[in-house]
This record gives structure tokens, C-alpha cells and sequence, in this order.
């Protein structure tokens, strides 16, 4: 099983367990009450509304990652299409972050990259990863 379908278990799992929260009203309220431990945003997602939550979560301090289809997403939380999701458990939130960054490891090599959060880490970093 690849990291990709590992990460979309556990969002399964933390839906199941009521750790995870969807849409963009849910998600925005859940980052700014601080309940927040990890945003995901498809990237599928408009432009307008990734830079919302890229702003918002730069602001409160919550990481933040660019995966999958809307319907990957819905299908892993067992709903429709999802545009945006929040995990505000942290055991959840580190997982998948793991796995997030693994799979940016892996995938960085390539030019120009087709992970947004690592396109994001190496511009901001010179073109090195912090986070591996």
C-alpha cells in the first residue's frame, strides 16, 4: 500500500472517530477556535480558496497540506466531495503528517514539483526540506 491510500485511511479513521471536521465553514471555525492540528486542502480546491487557508494557517500557526481530489477526500471521510478538511486530533494529525512528508521526500527529486507543500518548503527554504 502506498502512502497516498495510507493517508487517506487515516482520514478515514479519524473521521470514525470524530477527530476530523469538513467543509470550509467547519475547517475555518475549527482553525480559528484552536482546535486545529493539521488543515488539508484538495487540489482541486479554487485558487481563492487555497490562499484563504494558506493565510489563515500561516496567521494561527497550522500546518497545512495540498492532497488529493474532492472526491478522494469525501470517499475517505465517507461523505460527498470535500474541499477542505481539519484533523484536530494531534496523535491523527502527526500520522499523517509522517506519511505527508515522506511522500515529499520521495517525490522533491522531481522538477518542477508536483506536491505543493513541497514546492511551498523549497521556495521558502532555499530549496531544502526542513521537515525531512
Amino acid at each position: 500500500m502506498d502512502n497516498r491510500q495510507k493517508i487517506l485511511n487515516l482520514i478515514g479513521l479519524a473521521t470514525k472517530a470524530g477527530k476530523t471536521a469538513s467543509g470550509e465553514f467547519m475547517t475555518e471555525k475549527s482553525v480559528k477556535t484552536g482546535k486545529a492540528s493539521l488543515v488539508i486542502v484538495s487540489e482541486e480546491a479554487s485558487e481563492n480558496t487555497k490562499k484563504m487557508f494558506t493565510n489563515m494557517c500561516t496567521y494561527y500557526q497550522i500546518p497545512i497540506y495540498f492532497f488529493a481530489s474532492k472526491n478522494e477526500l469525501g470517499r475517505a471521510m465517507g461523505k460527498e466531495m470535500r474541499a477542505s478538511l481539519v484533523i484536530v486530533d494531534n496523535g491523527f494529525a502527526k500520522a499523517v503528517m509522517k506519511l505527508m512528508n515522506t511522500m515529499v521526500g520521495s517525490e522533491c527529486k522531481k522538477e518542477p514539483s508536483p506536491l505543493t507543500a513541497c514546492a511551498v518548503e523549497c521556495a521558502q527554504n532555499g530549496g531544502k526540506h526542513e521537515s525531512i
